[in-house]
């Protein structure tokens, strides 16, 4: 049936009307997505449709549709005929380009920035300047009146605490409209005209006692921050804590008042803790830390005598166990920002821990032996809370920050032994504080351990090298001779233990400490030779000796240097046979190339008579030995290269 005619049922009626209300939907939809396009590529016209409508009877109902169900509404398409076909009119089908009325919209990222900078101008900026404008107005205004004596120094006050409350109160009718940004302006300048109000009513006029004033502003100080919580406001809880900060500072008297002023920044950082506990402002405390940095310096250098150690560092140890106690207490499923999160977690405890030793170092500049203790409790409260946190802390970042406390611990340890110990057993100390930081790496599996074992065993070696200059009085059996020893153990045990522990990258690291055990090793021995032979020529120098004595001595102990390397060569070069290891043979190679150069270059010209002939015949000796374990090839490096023809034997 056709769909001019009339319908047989309601039902198929409805259909109809259903379709053409689709179609028409469609051509709004295509209409606007022209609209979206650029002028430069314009959509090819929509072809016109015939919807076919349903009939209408001459009362303007549809048959099987109630009258009260259809509103008439004005059509811009015009009245509809009963039985007509519907048809879109070609300005609608081709848009506004077809009838010479378009133009071309702007961008919608551009169209967007203006309206950001607009947005930004008008609600930011004209507000701010227009607060400082009225505020200068009213600064004036009230100048004048105190120049010509229209208020008195108590009216001054009474005013200045009236405008604040009065700002507070109107920006909460803001606030309720949804003005938060210029809320939170009027707020700012009243709570600060509180503040300012106070300052000047003891520090100007004198009209209050300091005790009065300081409750007054601690009390503006914690109605910000009930504030804060009540509105969910980062900002006012800011506000709080720059004023509670500086109320000390404009309240001071110039008298020494450190019981009272190090409990009100304790009881203040205490707040501010539970603050972040409560909501996840992190941010808030760097500002804490940072106030309490600025009032505990600017106290300690106006005030601190050695009297006041003991309360100096009592307050100094509660300080830091607030800061200390950051990643435990801290809520971290109300975090906003995780990057926040991270760097107050992770850097925060690390300044904190500085801060606190550099407070006891000045206090104990120069009892190092109570600074070490207090260097290794500090070791063990930030393993102790290393511990805490691996087991309770549930975040990203947890892993991290646990190592973290780990190396603060170790920092710790590792300033204590130059604090406790003096000449060879600052470098012992440090040599076996970085083989128990391998073994602890092992065990743990914590590799960043490995990384402080390392910086340990540098600073070690480095002072046994080149700082330290232990006395030796007997051969092998002395102080210097055992350092070397403990630092070739160290190296030794990582060349050997490394093998079934370290990673692949770091078994070049292996080789260094090979190497490393073997120049200790030569070192070590040339000394003990040197100082022998030293001692030796301080006898032959006493009054009544032959000149021709000491010269033998001399010639004695070059001899010994040869000797010594010579026959460490030939070990290093059995060994390197024994084990199969190329790397080991070259070592002994390098070094009996070294000991060739001296033998022809200086002994051939310094040594005479018996000492000559040592030396070359044990060289020679030696490297005839060598050639012949090359020639007979013991370890099938022929097999290789192309095969040659062995010597005979």
């Amino acid at each position: 049936m056709s769909y001019c005619t009339r319908m047989s049922s309601p039902h198929d009626e409805i259909e109809a009307l259903t379709k053409q209300v689709a179609a028409l939907t469609a051509r709004v939809s295509a209409l606007e997505e022209q609209r979206r396009e650029s002028s430069e590529a314009p959509r090819e016209p929509v072809p016109s449709a015939h919807i076919p409508t349903p009939p209408i009877s001459p009362s303007g109902t549809i048959p099987g549709i109630p009258v009260a169900a259809v509103t008439p509404s004005p059509s811009p398409l015009g009245p509809v005929a009963p039985g007509a076909v519907l048809s879109v009119p070609a300005t609608i089908r081709a848009g506004p380009r077809a009838t010479g009325q378009y133009s071309p919209p702007s961008t919608p990222a551009a169209s967007r920035k203006d309206d950001d900078l607009e947005k930004k101008i008008g609600q930011y900026w004209l507000n701010r300047i227009g607060i400082v404008a009225v505020l200068i107005g009213v600064s004036y205004f009230i100048k004048y009146a105190f120049d010509n004596n229209w208020v008195g120094p108590a009216g001054r006050i009474v005013i200045g605490l009236f405008l604040g409350i009065g700002l507070v109160l109107w920006s909460e009718w803001f606030r309720v409209r949804r003005y938060d940004a210029f809320s939170y302006s009027l707020k700012a300048v009243g709570i600060g005209t509180l503040y300012l109000s106070l300052w000047g009513a003891f520090q100007i006029y004198h009209l209050i006692p300091a005790s009065a004033a300081f409750v007054a502003m601690a009390a503006v100080t914690a109605a910000t921050i009930v504030l804060a919580l009540t509105q969910d406001a980062e900002l006012l809880a800011s506000f709080a804590l720059v004023g509670g900060f500086a109320s000390p500072v404009l309240l001071s008297t110039g008298e020494n008042h450190e019981a009272m002023l190090f409990s009100y920044v304790l009881l203040l950082d205490l707040a501010i803790l539970a603050i972040v506990i409560l909501k996840p402002w992190k941010r808030l405390l760097w500002g804490s830390f940072v106030g309490t940095i600025v009032l505990y310096v600017g106290w300690y250098w106006s005030y601190y005598t050695l009297a006041q150690r003991t309360t100096t560092v009592v307050f100094a140890s509660l300080f830091a166990a607030v800061f200390a106690v950051i990643p435990i207490a801290a809520s971290p499923e109300r975090d906003a920002s995780p990057a926040t999160r991270s760097v107050t977690l992770t850097m925060l405890p690390l300044v904190n821990a500085a801060a606190f030793f550099l407070a006891l170092y000045a206090m104990y500049e120069h009892e190092q032996v109570t600074l070490t203790w207090y260097a290794l409790a500090l070791a063990a409260v930030y393993l102790a809370l290393s511990a805490v946190i691996k087991n309770q802390l549930e975040i990203e970042d947890a892993d991290f920050i646990h190592l973290l406390h780990v190396a603060i611990a170790v920092a710790f340890i590792t300033i204590a032994i130059p604090l406790k110990l003096d000449a060879q057993w600052i470098t012992i100390g440090w040599l076996v504080e970085s083989g128990v930081l391998l073994w602890l790496s092992v065990q743990a599996r914590a590799d960043f351990l490995r990384y402080f074992a390392a910086f340990a065993l540098v600073l070690g070696i480095v002072r046994l090298l080149f700082f330290d200059h232990i006395p030796a009085d007997t051969l092998i059996f002395n102080m210097r001779f055992a350092t070397y020893a403990v630092a070739i153990a160290i190296l030794g045990g990582i060349a050997v233990l490394g093998k079934r522990h370290a990673a692949e990258a770091e078994a070049p690291w292996l080789n260094v400490a090979v190497v490393g055990v073997n120049l200790l090793a030569l070192i070590a021995l040339t000394l003990e030779a040197s100082d022998y032979f030293n001692r030796q020529l301080l006898l032959v120098r006493r009054p009544g000796n032959a000149y021709i004595q000491y010269a033998e001595v001399n010639l004695a102990r070059e001899f010994s240097y040869s000797a010594i390397w010579l026959v460490y060569g030939a070990i290093l070069m059995a060994i390197g046979f024994r084990r199969r290891s190329a790397f080991v043979r070259w070592q002994s190679l390098i070094l009996i190339a070294f000991t060739i150069c001296k033998v022809f270059l200086f002994d051939v010209s310094q040594l005479g008579g018996s000492y000559r002939i040592l030396s070359f015949i044990a060289l020679g000796a030696i490297l005839l030995g060598i050639s012949f374990i090359y020639q007979r090839d013991w370890l099938g490096l022929s097999s290789q290269t192309p095969q040659k023809k062995d010597l005979p034997a």
